[in-house]
């Protein structure tokens, strides 16, 4: 057999990790990083090795696939999603993942830096004493967002071919670009993938199933200064600035994320750039409940304008939506929040029902009309050098998807 199609859901990840596949918002490409489509051209190779059916990479690089049916009956389509892309907030080239077992105190990542994975900072790492997990060399982000996810969905598949007694339905799959700098969804075709609704499968911890999100904007606000020699400054000089440190002294302190959990909504200053002549802010703003999602934009336009009136012209505010919560949509469809809970338990996993403080795929596909909860892959502290993950966690996100494939034929959609 080939090679690419007897690996298990470990080495796919491992040797996943090894494309560096980072997401390059300032890129106007589709994908962002050429490191995507090499990537998914892999992917390609692996999923014919395989032998699914209708495996298409287009030309923006969403990949999908189709597992057929092995029952007569009709049964509703089901989805499988996850990203190819990385964090862009810390390096994915040159991803060197290390395999041992946890044994309850600090792991050094890298002894040179130093930096060291310690449950001192992070005290969920003890739930996972005893357990194989992998972790990063401290220079670069491990991937496990979203390559985890794309290695439970093809691990999951995989197992359902190898295994024609478990019966299930039509089962398609995809791969999206540049979820983490949110082009995620822009060129997916929900009618082609020809769903009856999907899961993504790009949470964190073990038992995490989620329908809610933020509803999500960014800002750009642009200061224009009146630069004039200091020695001559007086009741002349527009400092562009001083006028963007007075715009953030005006964001509530209290409302940033470093002092926000759960539903609590926030500002979240991501840079700033300035001289005399010109300055720039750039926000992002988030919240759960749409009404105070309304009141932060409202207040930035507020703050803008009352600037403006000081300094007639000199603030330029630039407000654009991004994702919004899906829960608006899922209520309507909870019937496959509870095919998910019931899959998780039955593979014995404890849900975990909560709001993503973030947003994924599913938010804007479940707003295209393809409903789209999310489930764990396992891997925590996303996004930075000490993300890991432990692989009992990412078979169990494997074993979920085996299990809704599984209960989908007889679930009961509307009790």
């Amino acid at each position: 057999m080939n090679e690419l199609s007897t690996m298990n859901y470990k080495e796919r990840f491992l040797r996943y990790v090894t494309f560096d596949t980072r997401s390059d918002e300032a890129s106007d490409s589709v994908p962002s990083p050429s490191g995507q489509r090499i990537f998914a051209q892999s992917l390609v190779k692996e999923l014919e090795a395989l032998g699914l059916a209708d495996v298409s990479l287009d030309d923006n690089c969403y990949l999908t696939a189709t597992l057929p049916a092995n029952v007569p009956e009709p049964v509703p389509v089901i989805g499988f999603i996850a990203h190819l892309d990385t964090s862009p907030d810390l390096s994915g080239a040159n991803v060197r993942p290390r395999v041992l077992t946890y044994d309850g105190g600090d792991v050094t990542l890298n002894s040179e830096e130093p930096v060291v994975l310690s449950p001192a900072m992070f005290p969920e790492l003890l739930d996972y004493t005893g357990q194989e997990i992998v972790v990063t060399d401290g220079r670069t982000l491990l991937g496990a967002d979203d390559k985890a996810g794309i290695a439970a969905i093809i691990s999951a598949i995989d197992y359902l071919k190898q295994h024609p007694a478990v019966k299930h339905g039509k089962i398609r799959i995809a791969f999206t670009p540049d979820e983490e700098i949110g082009r995620g969804a822009d060129c997916f075709d929900v009618q082609a993938f020809g769903c009856d609704f999907a899961y993504t499968v790009d949470g964190g911890a073990l038992g995490e199933l989620e329908y809610e999100n933020f509803n999500a904007a960014s800002a750009d606000i642009i200061f224009k200064g009146l630069n004039v020699h200091p020695g001559t400054a007086k009741d002349k000089m527009i400092n562009a600035s001083l006028l963007a440190l007075e715009f953030v002294a005006r964001i509530p302190a209290a409302e940033r994320p470093e002092h926000t959990q759960d539903r609590e909504g926030f500002y979240h200053l991501t840079a700033l750039s300035g001289t005399v002549e010109e300055a720039s802010l750039s926000y992002i703003i988030r919240d759960h409940s749409a009404e105070r999602f309304e009141q932060r934009k409202n207040l930035l336009t507020t703050l803008a304008a009352d600037m403006n009136r000081q300094h007639p012209g000199s603030v330029r505010l630039e407000l654009r939506d991004q994702y919004r919560n899906m829960r608006e949509v899922i209520e309507s469809n909870k019937a496959i929040v509870d095919l998910a809970h019931q899959a998780m338990t039955a593979v014995g996993v404890k849900p975990i029902i909560k709001p993503i403080r973030g947003g994924t795929d599913g938010a804007r596909l479940s707003f295209m009309g393809l409903p789209c909860p999310n489930i764990f892959t396992g891997g925590l502290n996303f996004h930075g050098r000490y993300e890991f993950l432990p692989i009992p966690s990412l078979e169990k996100s494997m074993l979920t998807i085996v299990k809704i494939a599984e209960l989908l034929p007889a679930f009961n959609f509307n009790r």
